[in-house]
């Protein structure tokens, strides 16, 4: 399944497979879960009690016979001798327990000991209630913890690829909305629903003890409720999936434009994206409202079968009263069962409401869960060689899509210590090179192989801990400097991130900083100039003494000077390491052992720098067009 999937499971199989899967997060708060469920059950029979001791009250004290004479065998005259056994039932066991409690059972004092074992249970539930709340509340905050820090973690283990073709707004609607959906499951759908189906279990079961005629008049309006029921349960699924997707669309809008509201704003696109906004956000809306139309019609109809049902046993109830084959108290009770009845039953639906868009939500986190990464961990990992600094590319083609291959029947090797430059146009396959070495994505043909061992047999921890990688483009991340520089290895102490600081000529931004590594950052290392969080990039990287370096053009966002005193501390720390430059800029492959030439994915050259000038190929005029064309142009300038 995947998890951009829009088709959600309407079977009552794929819904029972849903809930066996929410069921396994829940499983380590089994103890919890069960003494909800023991409370809830004493929290419904608590429930139940209190119309039967309204309907005792009325027969033994308020009802039409002798309130307190008591017949030869010890028990109450009321209610009226001609009444159904039934009717007779609750009345003589509220007289049974009040005489055996030692309490007042005749009289006012008996109807005053029955008004107080009805306040006893209403004081009773109400602390089972909270008790239970909770609970349940807290039992899915634990669950949801855990659901969110497995779907975190599952996500930094899923391929490059999958994040290239998932929008960002996607995902983190998957672990805001859809975990919260999930939590409302837990901590209102399930266990509500269990307890109104214990409260209407109860009830169905008394009514029809107390009398089976007004119970099947109760009852009547049921098949016409769960007719309603199914054609809001067959609507509302696809309403919640809707509503989700466009949700993650108009989270992704946001996401987007505010993280580059520079660029919204120097290119003056405020309104262009302020119009697809509100695009986005009516569709969101046009979802919504679509929804209103089965709450509108659901929830009134629901109401209206409630009012009927009731007004049913009113008649039919005042009728059977009068003629003597039904006791009033019986008819009280059956008033307030039924209500009792109904609420829950309105309750169900509405709870059922709830499922349905946890189930909604549940299907794409059990989807996000499911998606293996396209780069696999190795089945039996090989034991980790030794520092040799080498690595190779044998006859390797790679594509990112079908058959527009990226790099084509790639040959190439790096000798220990060795500073290979890789050059060429724009979609030549430099970076893919990089995202190959690292493993972020396999190749379709061919092996790489990193000191002598096929990448694929390379535990992936170990083999990117073996390189150290400074991009163009800088990532930084809100926290202090420490942090961004440790990126939490615990086993870097301060004394080695002030070395690596002052390596890479930090020492100045170290001393503008006033609380030093301790200085805070802004999102996305706000705070720091472009070249200052370059000097962070560089100083992270090489803490961590990797084997080798890759540097992706990482001086082009530093200033002249800076980039000179860059350049004087990789010379020093180059030293020993293999490193692979990828270079925009000829100019940076001086210093380079070797230049390979890449040209639409296949390598065509390579050899030193004078080698290649002199050979007169795409390397010469690639070199004439940027180097030569610079000065002449800087020449001009000057003459101007």
């Amino acid at each position: 399944m995947s998890m951009d999937s829009d088709h959600a499971p309407q079977s009552s199989r794929d819904d029972r497979r849903l809930l066996r899967w929410l069921m396994r997060w829940a499983r380590p708060y089994v103890p919890r879960l069960v003494f909800a469920a023991v409370l809830v059950i004493l929290g419904s029979a608590l429930r139940v009690a209190g119309p039967l001791l309204t309907a005792a009250a009325v027969d033994l004290y308020l009802g039409t016979g002798p309130v307190s004479a008591v017949s030869g065998g010890g028990e109450p005259a009321g209610p009226r001798a001609d009444g159904p056994p039934a009717a007779r039932g609750a009345a003589l066991h509220v007289h049974r327990f009040l005489t055996a409690a030692g309490l007042p059972a005749e009289g006012a004092p008996g109807l005053t000991s029955v008004a107080l074992l009805y306040l006893l249970s209403l004081l009773a539930a109400a602390i089972v209630l909270v008790v239970e709340s909770r609970t349940v509340l807290m039992t899915g905050q634990y669950v949801m913890r855990d659901l969110r820090d497995a779907l975190f973690a599952h996500l930094q283990k899923l391929d490059l690829a999958w994040f290239h073709r998932t929008p960002t707004g996607r995902v983190i609607t998957r672990l805001t909305s859809d975990v919260e959906a999930l939590n409302e499951l837990f901590t209102s759908g399930l266990v509500e629903v269990l307890a109104d189906l214990v409260l209407v279990s109860g009830i169905v079961a008394v009514l029809f003890a107390l009398d089976w005629r007004l119970a099947l008049l109760a009852f009547s309006v049921v098949p016409l409720q769960a007719l309603l029921s199914l054609w809001f349960r067959r609507n509302a699924r696809g309403i919640f999936r809707e509503v989700r997707a466009k949700l993650a669309a108009v989270t992704t809008h946001l996401q987007e434009h505010l993280a580059g509201i520079a660029v919204v704003q120097l290119t003056r696109a405020e309104s262009r994206t302020g119009r697809r906004f509100r695009t986005l956000d009516a569709e969101h809306r046009d979802v919504n409202t679509r929804g209103i139309f089965y709450y509108a019609v659901f929830y009134p109809m629901v109401e209206f079968l409630t009012s009927l049902g009731f007004a049913l046993l009113l008649v039919f109830g005042g009728i059977w009263t009068t003629t003597g084959t039904l006791s009033l108290g019986v008819l009280v009770a059956f008033l307030q069962y039924v209500q009792r009845f109904y609420r829950p039953v309105a309750d169900l639906a509405e709870n059922y409401n709830i499922v349905q868009s946890s189930l909604a939500a549940s299907e794409r986190l059990h989807a996000l869960l499911e998606t293996a990464p396209a780069v696999a961990e190795p089945a039996l990992p090989a034991a980790v060689p030794a520092r040799h600094g080498t690595f190779s590319f044998e006859a390797v083609s790679f594509a990112y899509d079908g058959d527009l291959w990226a790099v084509r029947d790639l040959t190439f090797a790096a000798a220990r210590g060795e500073r290979l430059a890789v050059v060429g146009h724009t979609g030549a396959g430099k970076t893919t090179l990089v995202n190959l070495l690292l493993r972020f994505f396999e190749p379709q043909e061919g092996r790489i192989l990193v000191n002598g061992l096929e990448l694929r047999r390379w535990p992936t921890a170990e083999l990117r801990r073996r390189f150290a990688v400074v991009l163009q483009e800088v990532d930084c991340f809100a926290g202090t400097l420490r942090d961004n520089v440790s990126l939490g290895r615990p086993d870097l102490d301060d004394r080695r991130l002030l070395e690596a600081l002052e390596h890479v000529q930090a020492g100045p931004l170290l001393r503008r900083l006033p609380r030093g590594l301790d200085s805070l950052l802004g999102e996305r290392g706000s705070g720091l100039s472009a070249g200052e969080r370059q000097l962070v990039s560089f100083a992270r990287a090489l803490v961590g003494d990797p084997e080798f370096l890759i540097l992706d053009e990482a001086t082009a966002a530093v200033d002249a000077v800076t980039e000179d005193a860059i350049q004087r501390a990789l010379q020093h720390l180059l030293v020993g390491r293999t490193a692979l430059v990828i270079a925009h800029r000829l100019a940076t492959v001086l210093g380079c052992d070797r230049v390979l030439v890449m040209h639409e994915g296949r390598l065509i050259e390579q050899g030193t720098h004078d080698q290649l000038l002199a050979r007169g190929g795409l390397y010469r005029t690639l070199y004439d067009l940027q180097v030569v064309g610079a000065r002449a142009e800087s020449s001009d300038r000057s003459v101007v």
